[in-house]
């Protein structure tokens, strides 16, 4: 039998009309300490941002000044700075337990987890943004070849020190499993009780538009947590925002704040100095520019990179003439560009090292979610990364020194883990008192196994050759083998023809 289906006639109706507000029911709260009160003692709260960007700064100052809201395990890449962001709640001593990627420069941070005052869990920030992915996602776990062979794998990282410095609490080892040759680790997802995310935009149904780089870790978590507050720039009307520019669907937020005061801060303002010489540098500065010269003849035209924290992130400063490479952060860019004149400073655009960027024609946003999966997906070509040791195998240790360093390992471990992304190590030769920082085998934690093929001094060039260990292949100006020999703790080939290239 034939059917015809008639095309249905629906009265237009104004969206003060539709049942969705015939609840007396608004998303929209008057204050943010209204929006707070009711999280109870112990919750698991999610904080958004990375850094200083993009944290929900008039949320954490309602929940610092409610007593009532304490022993907070509190789920953040990081805890800003002290007494700003997540750094006031740690003044405040509502936190218990921090779960994070990256300690960075708060000291109060560093120094209540080293004198056993504050739990802290600490992971790989790819693995802190997919944990939180799947939680909103309904997925219970996932593998990931990040940490295999670390103390991620293996466990016994204090989470809490006592007071006499032993480990307390210590994290649990993973379950491992192989897949196509390669282990993998079991993780587990994270859901919050409550997420306290910042947005720039959001209509009355809780869709959100995020701005720049202050996507980060906001994305997933908006998605993660049984209710979901969000702190905006600005409130508009159903209809206003396009469907097409909408990143968080208003299914997942419970709460919305306007804050139109916000106090957008810079936790590392960093601009162009465009008549800066070398000349003009101290001498250990000097010594650092040889081998970000060097490194930089790591890029090739049209090459994706992902440059660390420090000494590698110059090394775009001297990217040949004529050669295109595509920069990725951690913290969701794709086209860094250099760093800005002081007029074109913006809060909401950074790097993974908190300093302000500019992006480049063609550049894109994405979250820190998104982010790490072009980073496990092999999708980058080069890494370069710093380091503390790295062993003649290519093990790298870059991230603590038990009991007195605690930095975190960001994003290092996702990085050196992919399984088609050359890894570059740019590193001072030997350490301050002279020590080789090159090794038979590394002595403090490791943040990856057999991973570094490439190794940049400010003597020479070690390639790590697989099942052979460390071939001499380039040297510095006025640098001997015999001087490479002295301050190398383990033995290596040398090149037939090697010679001082930088």
């Amino acid at each position: 039998m034939l059917r015809i289906l008639l095309p249905l006639k629906i009265k237009q109706q104004s969206f003060s009309s539709l049942g969705v507000l015939k609840r007396n029911y608004s998303k929209v709260y008057p204050t943010a300490a209204k929006a707070v009160e009711d999280i109870p003692a112990g919750s698991t709260v999610l904080f958004g941002g990375f850094g200083l960007c993009g944290i929900p700064e008039g949320l954490i100052n309602a929940v610092s000044e409610n007593s009532g809201i304490n022993k907070l395990t509190a789920v953040s890449n990081n805890a800003g700075i002290d007494g700003i962001g997540l750094g006031k709640l740690l003044n405040t001593r509502q936190v218990k337990r921090m779960v994070s990627s990256y300690v960075g420069e708060n000291k109060e941070f560093a120094r209540q987890y080293l004198s056993g005052e504050l739990e802290v869990e600490l992971m790989p920030q790819g693995t802190l943004a997919e944990k939180i992915r799947a939680g909103g996602a309904g997925i219970p776990a996932f593998y990931t070849a990040t940490g295999f062979g670390t103390a991620i794998q293996h466990g016994g990282t204090p989470i809490k020190y006592n007071k006499d410095g032993t480990a307390g609490i210590e994290a649990s080892p993973r379950e491992v499993r192989e897949f196509n040759g390669r282990h993998y680790l079991m993780e587990q997802s994270i859901v919050g009780d409550y997420a306290l995310i910042k947005a720039w935009k959001a209509d009355e149904l809780g869709n959100l538009v995020f701005r720049e780089s202050a996507n980060n870790f906001n994305g997933p978590m908006a998605t993660a947590a049984k209710t979901t507050i969000v702190e905006v720039e600005e409130l508009v009307p159903v209809g206003e925002l396009r469907p097409s520019e909408i990143h968080i669907p208003g299914i997942h937020v419970h709460r919305i704040v306007k804050n139109s005061n916000c106090q957008k801060r810079i936790e590392k303002l960093t601009v162009r100095n465009e008549g800066e010489m070398e000349s003009d540098v101290a001498p250990a500065m000097l010594k650092r520019i040889r081998i970000i010269k060097r490194a930089a003849r790591e890029f090739s035209d049209g090459m994706y990179a992902n440059l660390g924290i420090g000494i590698p992130m110059l090394a775009s400063n001297f990217i040949a003439p004529g050669i295109t490479v595509h920069l990725q952060s951690e913290n969701g860019i794709l086209g860094l560009g250099p760093f800005p004149a002081k007029d074109k400073v913006d809060a909401d655009l950074i790097n993974a090292g908190k300093e302000t960027v500019t992006v480049l024609p063609g550049g894109s946003f994405f979250s820190s979610d998104t982010s790490f999966a072009m980073i496990r997906g092999s999708r980058l070509d080069l890494t370069i990364l710093g380091a503390m040791e790295v062993s003649q195998t290519g093990d790298l240790a870059n991230w603590i020194i038990p009991g007195k360093m605690v930095k975190g390992m960001g994003g290092a471990m996702d990085l050196v883990s992919a399984a088609n992304t050359k890894v570059v190590v740019t590193m001072d030769h030997c350490s301050k008192d002279g020590a080789p920082k090159i090794l038979k085998q590394c002595t403090l934690p490791l943040t990856g196994v057999a991973c570094v093929d490439r190794i940049i001094t400010d003597k020479c060039v070690f390639d790590v050759m697989p099942g052979r260990g460390l071939l001499l292949r380039e040297l510095a100006k006025g640098v001997t083998v015999e001087e490479v020999r002295s301050s190398t703790d383990c033995d290596f080939e040398v090149d037939g023809e090697v010679s001082e290239t930088f």
